[in-house]
């Protein structure tokens, strides 16, 4: 995903669509926290004069870094400004999610199941790219997962569009501006037309949302049509571009990316957090297992609880490596768990405990029960606390005289109880 907090993806694209607009979306509901949404339309372009004058001015710097003419105006034909955009770039919602949350989205049942779908559907293509970049299938389908919805949500804002509208509007302008001059290089290579080349707010694109920069150093033919399509409705190029910026940024061919584990009573929690690897012997002879049996791996151990307590989670590697892809730990995570479920394996072992609020997943999902039986629809009762269900409980606290808040609390559930 060349989007959401990204290292060598584009540092600056900072949550661009913050884990994750496409794939991992802020609702309170299964629909919306884990599952598949109808794309959003298309924004349409105003009319706006200094984006007008930006334009024209910007015409003359790609064309001294190398833009055709032809390909200028190819671009800009029928492009133009996109106040959404800049709305969306103004107002991304800081959701910081709890590792709990953060797996029942990334590794919802509707996900999973989709997924176990298309990874035996693409198997065959998979095994192939495997077999070139040295990156396992289930774990590029992962990745593919959780940026796209396995490609249901690859975004349907014009790049040129987007790009230009955040360049002109200057928050971040020098970023946006070398992403505009990267995506008017894709279309002068012929990889794409401009107006076949769509993707999110920010300009992430296809499949698996690569920012035209990673394009141009990671995207790969897979297929050998002479294009590489990260766009079509055939994903090979899209998955084996992924597979080729993971080899590139250091995968390990038969390493796991990680695995939760078991820790022995006493152990010293100073032993715990990331940077402080040991080998899998040592963690042996300290007493940790692997949660689902078999061999452990070296690496380093994290508390996945709010609260301490855990689950706990050893990294290895390759647990780095996917923090190239996108440096957050929860995503990376995300990416390793989904991987897991797509081979069959089952969802974690350790209960995380309650939250923040004191709240458990099953307290969270009996409020969500008892706020919908009263009128106040949550849309689902995952125990994920969205959008849908703050509405939800701000709605009902108006509806009763207590405080408009939209947070869920103990209070609240043993008040709807």
């Amino acid at each position: 995903m060349g989007k959401s907090i990204l290292t060598r993806r584009g540092a600056l694209l900072a949550g661009a669509a913050a884990l994750m607009s496409a794939c991992v979306p802020t609702g309170g509901r299964s629909r919306d926290a884990g599952g598949y949404r109808a794309p959003d339309p298309a924004p349409r372009p105003v009319p706006n004069a200094g984006w007008d004058a930006w334009v024209d001015g910007f015409k003359g710097r790609a064309s001294g870094r190398g833009i055709s003419q032809s390909t200028i105006d190819s671009a800009f034909r029928g492009a133009g400004f996109l106040p959404e955009v800049i709305e969306k770039d103004r107002n991304q919602t800081e959701f910081k999610r709890s590792l709990e949350d953060y797996l029942n989205i990334a590794a919802s049942d509707e996900r999973v199941t989709l997924g176990r779908q298309k990874f035996a559907q693409y198997g065959g293509t998979l095994s192939a790219i495997e077999s070139r970049y040295g990156v396992e299938g289930h774990v590029v389908a992962a990745v593919w997962g959780l940026e796209s919805f396995f490609g249901t949500r690859r975004g349907a804002v014009p790049v040129v569009s987007a790009l230009s509208t955040l360049a002109y509007e200057g928050r971040r302008g020098e970023f946006f501006e070398s992403q505009l001059v990267a995506a008017l290089r894709i279309l002068q290579a012929g990889d794409i037309s401009a107006g076949a080349m769509t993707g999110s707010w920010a300009g992430a694109m296809g499949h698996t949302q690569f920012i035209p920069t990673s394009y141009l150093e990671y995207a790969v033919d897979f297929t050998g049509d002479g294009r590489r399509d990260i766009w079509s409705e055939d994903p090979s190029d899209a998955l084996a571009s992924t597979a080729a910026y993971l080899q590139r940024s250091g995968w390990t061919s038969g390493l796991p990316w990680g695995m939760e584990v078991t820790l022995p009573s006493g152990l010293d929690a100073g032993l715990l957090g990331r940077g402080k690897g040991k080998s899998a012997a040592e963690w042996q002879a300290l007493g940790v297992r692997a949660a689902g049996g078999g061999a452990l791996a070296g690496g380093s151990i994290i508390d996945g609880g709010t609260s301490g307590g855990g689950p706990y989670f050893l990294l290895t590697q390759n647990f780095a490596t996917i923090l190239r892809y996108n440096n957050a730990q929860n995503y990376a995570i995300g990416v390793g768990h989904l991987s897991d479920r797509l081979l069959g394996r089952g969802a974690v072992q350790a209960s995380f405990g309650p939250d923040a609020s004191g709240m458990t997943k099953t307290d969270r999902q009996e409020l969500q029960r008892l706020l919908t039986a009263r009128g106040f629809d949550t849309e689902g009762s995952d125990g994920v606390i969205g959008a849908k269900t703050k509405a939800a409980i701000s709605a009902y606290q108006a509806s009763v005289g207590l405080p408009v808040t939209g947070e869920p609390t103990l209070d609240l559930l043993r008040r709807l109880r």
